[in-house]
């Protein structure tokens, strides 16, 4: 990345204002300095259009010294604010630093309304109407980009709605995925595997363990090459929530279903992440929008 930046447009961008701001000065130097003789009824002598005649009514003082003001202060914030290269400005003011302050802010004036439901439990948090209201705020500014603003997901984002979860959907589970985050791994497997004759058949056992519409012949062939899988999602495919392997027997494909799609993820592997969401957060924010995501799967005929 380094290749692509340098200090050379930060250095070009200072000299051209400092030259525009000098420019004014010089400008206005120079008009002030001409004087036109004025005729005996004040005008220049120049007409146009026969009749249209140009007055000598030179500028109000008061607009010049407007001008004189303005070229000071851009001189004044120049060295106040940083906007001369890489130097920093007097007050030290930055963008990140005002952007802290206004979240440090507004987290403060926000404390009291999170602190009703510090006490609460998640289960207790997902009956209230005012916090799943401010949950679902919570969710729609940071997580449905992602999720969906059904929650439901799409491809390679799994839906928080249906009651499955890759790394547990207890409420401690999904409070620290918010707040550390995940990254979850599938590695490569074909090598383990064997053959792409081997490949297919393993894959054609993954669709039998859910139903799916499979070779039958395939699959008997690939169940003993599923040993290979079976590390991380289990003998019997159900999956491993303490290291985000996926349940194969459930029929819910996060990143794709079929033969082709479980093939191309055996011999390709996938990395997924769940960005932590602490240096966005608080807390008491993680807290509420945990109980609102757990009851997203918690409601009444919701899938288990």
């Amino acid at each position: 990345m380094s290749d692509f930046t340098s200090n050379f447009w930060s250095i070009y961008v200072a000299g051209i204002t400092i030259i525009g701001i000098i420019g004014c000065g010089l400008l206005l130097w120079i008009t002030s300095r001409k004087k036109v003789e004025a005729t005996a009824d004040n005008t220049t002598g120049h007409v146009w259009d026969e009749d249209l005649t140009e007055m000598n009514n030179p500028m109000p003082r008061w607009w010049m010294w407007l001008f004189v003001l303005t070229i000071v202060f851009g001189f004044g914030y120049l060295v106040a604010y940083p906007g001369l290269g890489t130097f920093k400005g007097q007050l030290g003011w930055t963008q990140l630093g005002e952007y802290q302050q206004e979240v440090e802010k507004a987290n403060t004036e926000l404390q009291p309304l999170y602190a009703r439901f510090a006490s609460m439990t998640t289960e207790d948090m997902a009956k209230d109407p005012a916090a799943m209201a401010i949950g679902e705020r919570l969710f729609m500014n940071n997580c449905a980009q992602c999720h969906g603003s059904d929650a439901r997901g799409s491809k390679g984002f799994p839906s928080l709605a249906d009651g499955d979860w890759l790394h547990g959907g207890a409420p401690d589970d999904i409070r620290k995925t918010i707040h550390d985050g995940r990254v979850g791994v599938m590695p490569p497997m074909a090598a383990a595997v064997g053959s792409p004759e081997d490949v297919r058949n393993v894959t054609h056992y993954v669709l039998s363990l859910s139903g799916s519409p499979h070779d039958s012949l395939r699959a008997s062939l690939g169940k003993s090459k599923f040993a290979a899988c079976a590390a991380c999602h289990g003998m019997d495919g159900k999956g491993n929530a303490a290291l985000g392997a996926p349940n194969l027997t459930d029929d819910i494909w996060l990143h794709g279903w079929g033969e082709a799609a479980i093939t191309a993820m055996i011999n390709n592997g996938k990395t997924n992440e769940m960005p932590a969401q602490a240096g966005k957060l608080t807390d008491a924010q993680i807290n509420v929008l945990t109980a609102y995501v757990w009851g997203l799967s918690h409601k009444a005929g919701a899938s288990r």
